[in-house]
């Protein structure tokens, strides 16, 4: 029984490319009569082969959803990454910022400050923000245009 057991986790894997492949077409008559599947009636046969082709379409819209997403983030990604400044609005309240500043704008992108020191004159909520590219793949965010930009990388 432990055998069966064992194969039937593995096997959700097996047929994840195509369309389902009945439990007793996988396995050789030796096979079978090892894990036991020779054994069943054709009433657990049938449930079983339905409850893995379930599982395996389940983990094939699954893998086809993780594609996509790893896809939509790449492409917004490259968006940014391309030279061009992006403009956004800084999450929050904001009156100064230094390395390790965590800052979350409304385009769900979130940076992180690496270098660099400011202080606003007050407090500011919602703030403005431009990430502009510099040498080499750095980035700086400018808070304020008279303020020293902080340099800046992508977390997400």
């Amino acid at each position: 029984m432990k055998r069966l057991a064992f194969l039937l986790l593995l096997l959700p894997m097996s047929a994840m490319a195509g369309d389902y492949v009945k439990l007793e077409d996988r396995l050789t008559a030796e096979q079978r009569i090892a894990t036991g599947v020779a054994g069943l009636s054709a009433a657990q046969l049938e449930l079983l082969n339905s409850i893995l082709s379930g599982v395996e379409q389940e983990q094939q819209r699954k893998s086809r959803d993780q594609r996509e997403q790893a896809a939509e983030r790449e492409a917004t990604l490259l968006e940014t990454l391309d030279g061009r400044p992006i403009q956004a609005v800084a999450k929050g309240t904001f009156a100064s910022w230094e390395p390790g500043t965590l800052v979350e704008l409304d385009n769900g992108q979130r940076w992180k400050v690496l270098k660099g020191y400011g202080k606003l004159r007050a407090p500011r909520t919602d703030l403005p923000v431009r990430i502009v590219p510099g040498m080499a793949g750095r980035w700086f965010m400018e808070f304020d245009e008279n303020l020293p930009k902080a340099r800046v990388f992508r977390i997400d």
